[in-house]
């Protein structure tokens, strides 16, 4: 059920069949010159409408926004700090869970390790805030690697390669504007750096040349079974009280 869709009764009949609910979060960030800034909130809410066409769970509406920390230096990236996403993630799941929502899976399209870490710190606040949900945190690249590894060419393919290339040209090809050049940034080891662009200039981190959208439907299948098991071991493993 797309929370997007429904009506009020229809959230009220809904909550009659499941607790759970799925917020695909992404960003608005560089994908190299032939994938759009929406790439990351793409990919995660086309899986969770996939998984919403087969078993009943909520899937609400996108958080657009992430923490971009690599990219920050190249056009069109907008990141929030890690103080709003977690807050911002505090106060969804917190009326969430006022509406009558108990499972919550944060499924994150952008794999940043500090947006990542802002999605996890959040989740553990929830947890020891409410005695009653549970809570998944989940990386839907990481998704990608263990469901559907095999299927990429690619060694290290990431951030607009390989991967998300073949995932936007099954699901939304009018948006892939042909094809950037492979590239492998080599930031300094424990250095940071202000001018990030200076080691990355393209933007894209593997190889988009080796994407084909026959690949990428079979990599959203997988995907999409993977976390159909996440999903159903959450509901599971959380006793009544909300506790793992």
């Amino acid at each position: 059920m797309l929370i997007r869709d429904l009506t009020m009764e229809e959230f009220s009949a809904g909550l009659k069949k499941t607790r759970t609910l799925l917020i695909p979060f992404g960003s608005t960030e560089e994908h190299g010159a032939h994938l759009p800034l929406d790439t990351d909130t793409l990919q995660a809410v086309d899986v969770g409408a996939k998984l919403a066409a087969r078993r009943d769970l909520f899937v609400a509406p996108p958080l657009h926004y992430g923490v971009c920390r690599s990219t920050r230096n190249h056009p069109g990236t907008i990141s929030l700090t890690t103080a709003t996403l977690i807050a911002v993630v505090i106060d969804l799941v917190s009326d969430f869970r006022r509406q009558g929502l108990r499972h919550f899976i944060l499924l994150s399209g952008h794999a940043g390790g500090t947006h990542m870490a802002a999605l996890t710190d959040a989740g553990e606040q929830l947890l020891e805030r409410f005695s009653d949900i549970g809570v998944a945190v989940l990386c839907e690249y990481q998704l990608v690697l263990e469901a559907a590894g095999e299927l990429i060419e690619t060694p290290h393919d990431s951030h607009g390669g390989e991967i998300e290339t073949s995932r936007l040209l099954h699901s939304h090809p009018h948006l892939v504007k042909g094809r950037s050049k492979a590239e492998y940034p080599e930031f300094p080891d424990g250095i940071l750096v202000r001018d990030k662009r200076r080691y990355w200039p393209g933007g894209i981190w593997g190889d988009p040349g080796k994407a084909s959208a026959g690949k990428g439907a079979a990599i959203e299948t997988l995907v999409v079974e993977r976390l159909a098991e996440i999903v159903d071991r959450l509901e599971s493993t959380t006793s009544s009280s909300g506790r793992l």
